[in-house]
């Protein structure tokens, strides 16, 4: 029984010490951050700023990086600095969560106007009662002796 104990505590040290250690917390690269931040002078795109206030944000971010900040850190002190203008993303409340809602109702809304106006575009090509065989059987009645009397004034 004893011996059987410690074969079970054997193997469990051995899968401890075999298992990976757990994974470190990813490095953020400037990258990271670039695209998800905007330059408050320019209004772009912090990877795509070149103005020198985008400069030394960038220097900053790296400052950042090199302190060992996560992205959401970062993010956080560019705020405190430049304001919420600064991020690319609007947020998730208030007023910015219209940034996400409106095109979405928008859509939506249209999907729904273009669906009710080719079903009434339908309708108006085929009305009830008529079931298209008349249409499909060419004019009757008076309609259809003036047509052929039309045809042969022009017969050669």
């Amino acid at each position: 029984m004893r011996r059987a104990a410690l074969m079970i505590v054997a193997a469990l040290a051995l899968l401890a010490l075999a298992s990976p250690a757990p994974a470190a917390t990813p490095q953020t690269s400037i990258t990271d951050v670039e695209d998800e931040v905007m330059c408050p002078i320019c209004g772009t795109l912090l990877e795509l700023a070149e103005s020198p206030q985008a400069q030394r944000e960038r220097v900053l971010v790296k400052r950042l990086i090199a302190e060992g900040r996560t992205k959401a850190e970062i993010k956080d002190i560019l705020v405190a600095q430049y304001g919420r203008a600064v991020l690319a993303l609007p947020g998730n409340s208030g007023f910015d969560l219209s940034a996400y809602l409106v095109p979405a109702i928008a859509f939506v809304l249209a999907a729904v106007g273009l669906a009710l106006g080719v079903r009434r575009w339908r309708r108006a090509a085929n009305p009830p009662g008529h079931g298209g065989s008349a249409a499909a059987g060419g004019p009757q009645g008076e309609d259809a002796e003036r047509l052929e009397a039309d045809l042969a004034r022009y017969d050669l």
